[in-house]
């Protein structure tokens, strides 16, 4: 076994067509849950699967079941086209990418191996046609597929082989408990399954007695983040909620923190407050919830992907918190829950190059840090974490250094060196900038937003499937604030830049010069109105010759 361990993915008995798709996504070695998972899973055994978040899960489950697909198309008997392979996530973004990552990986046997996603579309007649069809795996939330089993437009007892259980520990959390139990009714006894989950809850220990018949348990021993070669980690002690605000004003105007960040808050309407507050500094930024439209929010994370933002803020409050097990799904307090359960950024996600996660509000369990940490530093990357803590909050923050750190180990979470007082002068802008946030801004503020996605996403939707280019040129941080915004807070002079940090900030763009020849010859300007702005006074008509 250990030699096999060793082995890449050429010696896994793997179809030259999936070892080129590999190839093609720059894979030279399999990550550790795919060196363990995919042999075991081609033996034809359940796997109860444990890894950390971004270290290749998708793919530990996605190569053996496109593997054991193709094997039996090319060697068993013919039999008709049917639904053999069913994956069960519970987000709709995490619906999408996991359909991706298994058509790209399909991408030289697509022909052979057809892949549907039944959460990606809003309209169920589109999702009906495309079911009958017959794909050979579906992927979907569970409530979307139980509606489908339902009305019969889906059939799995008789075709049904795998089984897959995607981000297992967020289903009952997500409320899918009852739609789960009802879903198994209508698969048939004999399949192969696997669960893959970040951690291992109460929720995994229940689903691993509903779904698997004698699984074998990878409980991989790997810290739940890269190490600090990889992954830097830091705290930063704020007296006051001023002093966030005020630090981040500097960390992202100054360019201190270089490349694609992702800023998590608790709640909706502090992403927003935030999203304004930077609006006032020139700093464009977006805000990722369940309150947008499923293709809005997609669309957001693939130009974030692409480069078209910087700055993303999230909020994974509907999602991260206590276990919701009443029958209605995303009920919680008023305001802050997302008006779609099925929606979600902090866990699966796969943001690339992400530079570094900012917790601006600490993160609710320490369960929620590991998950929002694990946003940056994935697939060999570097990355930062920087957390924001009030001395309030310093209990909350021990127990994630707790799970972080072990008993009798170094603290992970250093101290962040960065003198407050050297920022000083730049509180009166800060200060001026959050005065003109108020509730009713923040209001505003979503209700626009959230009309003009909609508009986008389904007004202009037959549009941009024509016009695909003109679908690049949507922008999702243009100006949100009903309030005037003062243009003297974008620019940053340079008696307010610190003497230690004037070398690493970006110098002011200069005034254009004068031409040579306006120079020369001093050359006024032949606009009276100009000339005369100065004084305040309209200049006095020239009488005409008689």
């Amino acid at each position: 076994m250990e030699d096999q361990e060793a082995l890449g993915f050429e010696h896994m008995g793997l179809d030259p067509r999936l070892l080129q798709a590999v190839a093609d996504l720059g894979w030279s070695r399999p990550t550790l849950i795919q060196e363990k998972a995919i042999p075991l899973a081609l033996e034809g055994k359940d796997l109860l699967a444990r890894a950390r978040t971004g270290s290749g899960k998708t793919a530990a489950y996605a190569l053996p079941m496109l593997q054991l697909l193709l094997h039996k198309k090319a060697t068993g008997p013919v039999t008709e086209q049917a639904v053999r392979g069913l994956v069960l996530v519970p987000t709709k973004e995490l619906a999408r990418q996991a359909q991706s990552m298994i058509q790209q990986l399909a991408a030289y046997c697509a022909r052979d191996v057809r892949v549907a996603n039944v959460s990606a579309a809003e309209d169920t007649a589109s999702q009906r046609a495309m079911l009958m069809e017959k794909p050979d795996v579906v992927v979907g939330t569970p409530s979307r597929i139980l509606n489908h089993l339902q009305q019969d437009s889906l059939k799995l007892r008789d075709s049904l082989e795998l089984l897959v259980v995607d981000e297992a520990d967020l289903l009952f959390s997500f409320g899918f408990e009852d739609e789960l139990k009802s879903l198994l009714c209508h698969l048939p006894r004999i399949y192969q399954a696997f669960l893959m989950s970040a951690t291992f809850n109460e929720d995994v220990q229940a689903l691993k007695e509903l779904v698997l018949h004698n699984p074998v348990t990878l409980k991989l021993q790997e810290s739940q983040l890269p190490g600090p070669d990889q992954l830097q980690q830091f705290q930063v002690v704020c007296e006051t909620e001023e002093d966030k605000f005020l630090l981040l004003y500097a960390l992202l105007k100054l360019s201190l923190i270089r490349g694609k960040a992702l800023l998590f808050v608790n709640t909706l309407e502090r992403g927003y407050r935030l999203r304004l507050f930077l609006e006032q500094f020139s700093i464009p930024s977006c805000v990722l919830n369940g309150e947008l439209p499923l293709r809005s929010r997609c669309h957001i994370i693939s130009q974030f992907n692409q480069g078209f933002y910087d700055c993303v803020i999230a909020t994974d409050a509907e999602i991260l918190g206590p276990p919701v097990k009443s029958k209605r799904r995303g009920r919680g307090s008023k305001g802050d829950k997302a008006s779609d359960p099925e929606s979600g950024v902090a866990r699966g996600i796969d943001f690339h190059h992400v530079s570094a996660v900012l917790n601006f509000d600490l993160p609710p369990t320490p369960e929620a840090y590991v998950h929002r940490a694990g946003r940056t530093a994935r697939a060999n990357n570097p990355g930062i974490v920087l957390t924001f803590v009030l001395p309030t909050e310093q209990a909350s923050l021990a127990k994630i250094e707790a799970l972080l750190s072990g008993e009798g180990e170094a603290p992970i979470l250093l101290p962040y060196q960065f003198q407050m007082e050297e920022i000083e002068s730049f509180r009166y802008r800060c200060r001026d900038a959050m005065r003109s946030v108020t509730k009713q801004a923040i209001r505003e503020a979503r209700l626009k937003e959230i009309k003009e996605e909609l508009l986008h996403s389904e007004k202009l939707k037959t549009y941009f499937e024509d016009n695909p280019r003109d679908l690049q040129l949507l922008r999702h941080d243009l100006p949100l604030h009903p309030a005037v915004v003062k243009p003297h807070l974008g620019n940053v002079p340079d008696y307010l830049v610190p003497a230690a940090l004037r070398g690493l900030v970006h110098p002011r763009k200069k005034r254009r010069k004068l031409p040579a020849y306006r120079k020369a010859k001093k050359v006024k300007t032949q606009n009276p109105l100009r000339d005369f702005r100065h004084r305040g006074k309209k200049p006095k008509p020239t009488a005409k010759p008689s």
